[in-house]
């Protein structure tokens, strides 16, 4: 399973990327908007560090999407172009499809949407399984259900677990198959940690300047 992360935040990735886990990044208008930066020049920083970046549009209209898509696809070959689930997203992502631009569908939370956008080209889909969650539904059963689908045909969209809200989840998404996990960086940096890992470390210290001694 590929591991991103969800962020606008270069220091955050190269930290992580530092671990040499990270497979990528996911960004959104308002996770850009908290860091205040200059959006290009943030997500240039970023392929530094990492092979995919997603770049979120924020038209609404298919020529819209068409435009600033190819704008940001032209900015770097690392970058993904993040388009939102509605029927004009759908349009753009078929022409991005054409044109070889590689593309990433969010706010994805059926699995007629999953399978909608993976037929008109999306090179991944974005299930957010937090804010399913966050309203009474079963999120990781959906990526469970859309994991199903795609095992009974020939999809070459990869299935990216959003919306992450503890470790829990990262393990569960990988046991269900889902392809990436794109994870906040104040979950990121819990993933390392286990109480008996740490335990067992300071056992370990704590015998070793006995025998120094």
């Amino acid at each position: 399973m590929k591991l991103f992360m969800d962020t606008a935040n270069v220091s955050q990735v190269a930290e992580i990327a530092a671990w040499g886990v990270l497979d990528g990044v996911t960004t959104n208008p308002s996770l850009v908007a908290k860091e205040g930066k200059d959006f290009k020049e943030t997500v240039l920083e970023m392929c530094a560090h990492v092979p995919s970046v997603s770049a979120q549009v924020t038209a609404t209209d298919v020529e819209g999407m068409r435009k600033q898509g190819e704008e940001y696809a032209g900015w770097h070959e690392h970058v993904v172009v993040k388009v939102p689930m509605t029927t004009e997203g759908l349009k753009a992502l078929h022409h991005f499809r054409s044109q070889g631009i590689r593309t990433n569908t969010t706010l994805v939370f059926s699995l007629n949407q999953a399978i909608l956008a993976a037929k008109a080209g999306a090179n991944i889909i974005s299930p957010f399984i937090g804010r399913l969650d966050d309203i009474g539904e079963d999120g990781m059963g959906l990526i469970a259900e859309i994991m199903e689908a795609w095992s009974h045909y020939r999809f070459d969209t990869e299935v990216l677990v959003a919306s992450i809200r503890h470790p829990r989840h990262v393990a569960q998404a990988a046991r269900i198959g889902a392809h990436i996990c794109t994870i906040p960086y104040d979950v990121f940096v819990k993933l390392p940690h286990h109480t008996l890992t740490d335990a067992g470390l300071k056992k370990f210290l704590s015998d070793w300047e006995k025998v120094k001694k």
